[in-house]
């Protein structure tokens, strides 16, 4: 497939983090991407890619017809598609999911690998390198975006709760006698 289709995102805040480095259980890695409405740029990139690749041939082979507007696209609105009640960090905010069968590379923001998972987390900040992919499943047609890389650029608030803490701020050293 040609590059002619990737795009770069700027800044965006990262979500789903647990399966860019390890595989599910369909061997899959991804990522969720939550983009700030008023990024624009990024926005752009993504509509015109994916407006693009509504002609790809390969895609129109993979749908057997022409892109219809039935189809599904892969930029959903976290306003309208999520419980902002319950998941504030999709209010103002675009979604993405991508994946990729093949491991993505994961730097920092002085492009040194990330080794230690614990860096890449749910709520950090970042830029994705994504493509996008024609699906044909069980009658489901659409786009999707595959995930190439992943650049972290920023630390952010952690999603999905409290979060882990340290073992160091819940306990203190104990004396042997305490344990009898």
């Amino acid at each position: 497939m040609t590059t002619d289709y990737k795009v770069i995102t700027g800044k965006v805040r990262l979500s789903f983090t647990k399966n860019v480095f390890t595989p599910d259980e369909k061997n899959s890695y991804s990522i969720m991407i939550l983009i700030d409405k008023k990024d624009k740029e990024t926005l752009t990139k993504i509509n015109s890619a994916v407006d693009k690749f509504k002609t790809d041939a390969k895609a129109v082979t993979i749908w057997g017809s022409k892109f219809l507007a039935s189809f599904k696209t892969p930029l959903r609105d976290g306003d309208t598609e999520r419980d902002t009640d319950k998941y504030p960090e999709y209010k103002g905010h675009y979604f993405i999911n991508a994946n990729t069968y093949n491991k993505p590379s994961v730097v920092d923001a002085k492009m040194n690998d990330i080794i230690d998972k614990s860096e890449l987390y749910s709520g950090c900040y970042g830029r994705v390198s994504i493509m996008p992919a024609a699906y044909n499943v069980d009658g489901n047609k659409g786009i999707k975006f595959y995930l190439n890389n992943v650049q972290k650029l920023a630390e952010g608030e952690p999603l999905g709760g409290a979060g882990a803490s340290n073992a160091s701020d819940d306990f203190t050293a104990v004396e042997d006698d305490f344990l009898s």
